[in-house]
């Protein structure tokens, strides 16, 4: 007497299918102490939604024939989310985030907001997951076999623009003072002159005073880093040279 699915949450409310002989006029389907709710029956097949319950169980049928052997069935519990790494990142996505619980094996999706993630790996305690597309601050919901789970939250961060800097050049020996203005700076993360990092100072939103390291003579790409992206201004500073005689 095969049982099709073997599992399911421990909330009950599976759809269950036994099938067999001598099944017809079914009148109780035990998912061990618990009814299952018979919703249809056949003298070969049971459809029973299951009962809410815990670990391995047997099931029976009862007939006026008497009651069958019992079936292994298997209740899963629900996923817990205990936290996300990290917790931002581009509009465009894909990045990967991992997320840490319990009871997490068997992921059928992970979505942020209305979208969907890929899994790329799983087990009862983490799932690894890229990320999909999105804009502002979203849920995010795992579903397993044993239920679902939300509570955390994902920040999708705007990436950022660079308008200006100010002053525009300075020595080759570095040490100038500039401020560098646009939008979308709160997590900048890195200033680069040519390729070399910076020390800065984040200062709001729209501004970031940074400290001009050592270049060579010539204009070079000022690149500010954000968890949202990189922003580039093109030629954005200008190295002069010192005298020389």
């Amino acid at each position: 007497m095969p049982i099709s699915p073997n599992q399911g949450s421990s909330a009950g409310g599976t759809a269950v299918v036994i099938t067999g002989t001598n099944l017809a006029n079914a009148s109780a389907v035990r998912f061990g102490a618990n009814l299952g709710t018979i919703t249809a029956n056949t003298p070969t097949q049971i459809n029973v939604t299951s009962p809410a319950g815990h670990g391995v169980v047997g099931v029976t049928v009862t007939t006026p024939g008497g009651t069958s052997n019992p079936l292994s069935y298997f209740y899963l519990e629900p996923p817990a989310k205990f936290a996300l790494s990290p917790t931002s990142g581009v509009e465009a996505g894909g990045n990967s985030v991992t997320i840490t619980g319990s009871n997490l094996n068997g992921a059928t999706s992970v979505t942020f907001g209305a979208n969907a993630g890929t899994i790329t790996a799983n087990n009862s305690g983490s799932i690894v997951v890229t990320v999909p597309a999105g804009t502002g601050s979203v849920p995010v919901t795992v579903v397993t076999p044993g239920g679902s789970t939300n509570g955390l939250s994902y920040e999708y961060v705007v990436a950022p623009t660079v308008a200006t800097i100010d002053p525009d050049s300075g020595p080759t020996a570095g040490g100038t003072g500039v401020t560098i203005t646009g939008t979308g700076l709160t997590t900048t993360s890195s200033v680069t002159f040519g390729g070399t990092p910076a020390s800065f100072v984040v200062i709001s939103p729209t501004e970031v005073s940074a400290t001009t390291p050592a270049g060579a003579a010539g204009a070079v790409d000022v690149v500010v880093t954000t968890t949202g992206g990189s922003a580039t201004l093109e030629d954005g500073f200008t190295y002069v040279a010192g005298p020389g005689i």
